[in-house]
């Protein structure tokens, strides 16, 4: 399923938006449909199920813009301002308008693409000070993250595979794709012999409290350094990937300065995070957790190349792009 044609046309319209742009950009994921307006951003789920998430109804799309917003909110301040109903009256569709409901989205302020870290990484502006600001922020927000016996239970080794059993077997028809069978093997046997042989540090993190309502995809293109630094997208369809062990959050931005190659940035924000929180036992599972975000990314990179409406070009760097992650992942399971 997809975004109607009809309604993508029409939102690429500029007389559709209050502000009048002079023209609209579209940007587009595996889930999202993005309409940039140069004042604001305007985000539509595709009607899509993954599994892990299910966007098919048009009142589960509701739902989840409003945990998007609800949620982003708490780490990135003012660019997050609300959900938009799209109407359709007769051929007429509007923002907030008369007429059906056809769809929502979620409207945010648009703020300069190139502040975020990703792309300051590229141009090598990012400094061992810019990451000691972002591991102070992420402990300020840990700190205060929601926590409960409910959230604990996410975090029981039983419950963690039923998410890594999930990547593998979701990544299966892959096999020779974007993964080979032996990277495949080597990554599942180290992750299932990881459960049996270190169960009982699970135990000891959900003892020691450190299991929180996280961000949950915690990247480089997600965290803006503006005056003030805001991180943004945090996982809003699914709980289970968002009630975790604070060292699968971070451990998830460390990975990705490793895939960029900066591990001597990573190593630093470990170190700084380490030494804030005082969290001496998350180097235990540090490695475990960067193995299981490397292999999302590799699965999610896979999942391109199965839609229609990718090009055939940018399947190609999709696929270059998962298998440097899988190797990556097999990487960190080597250390394990």
């Amino acid at each position: 399923m997809d975004i109607p044609s009809l309604l993508r046309k029409a939102l690429l319209n500029p007389s559709v938006y209050p502000d009048h742009p002079e023209e609209v950009r579209a940007i587009e994921t595996h889930i999202s449909l993005l309409f940039l307006t140069g004042n604001y951003v305007y985000k539509i789920k595709k009607p899509v199920d993954y599994g892990f998430l299910d966007f098919t109804t048009l009142e589960k799309r509701r739902f989840f813009c409003e945990q998007e917003v609800k949620l982003n909110r708490r780490l990135s301040s003012g660019i997050y301002l609300g959900v938009v109903a799209i109407t359709r009256d007769r051929d007429r569709i509007s923002l907030n308008g008369p007429g059906e409901v056809i769809e929502y989205a979620v409207r945010m302020k648009q703020v300069p693409e190139d502040l975020f870290m990703d792309r300051l990484l590229k141009a090598n502006r990012v400094t061992e000070k810019m990451i000691e600001a972002v591991s102070e922020k992420l402990f300020r927000f840990y700190l205060t993250a929601e926590t409960s016996d409910h959230i604990k239970r996410f975090a029981k080794p039983g419950r963690i595979k039923q998410d890594t059993d999930e990547n593998f077997e979701q990544t299966r028809k892959y096999i020779e794709v974007t993964v080979s069978g032996e990277v495949f093997t080597e990554i599942q046997e180290r992750t299932n012999r990881f459960f049996k042989t270190q169960e009982e540090v699970f135990y000891q993190r959900i003892a020691s409290g450190w299991i929180r309502d996280c961000h949950g995809d915690l990247r480089l293109e997600q965290i803006l350094w503006g005056e003030e630094i805001a991180i943004l997208d945090c996982i809003e369809f699914n709980e289970r990937f968002r009630y975790t062990d604070v060292a699968a959050d971070i451990g998830f931005l460390a990975m990705d300065l490793d895939y960029h190659g900066r591990e001597d940035l990573g190593e630093h924000l470990i170190r700084t995070y380490i030494l804030k929180s005082r969290d001496d036992g998350l180097p235990k599972v540090l490695d475990f957790y960067k193995c299981y975000r490397a292999y999302v990314r590799g699965k999610v990179e896979s999942f391109r190349l199965d839609d229609p409406s990718t090009p055939e070009n940018e399947k190609k760097a999709a696929v270059k792009r998962a298998q440097k992650y899988f190797d990556l992942s097999l990487r960190y399971a080597l250390r394990f």
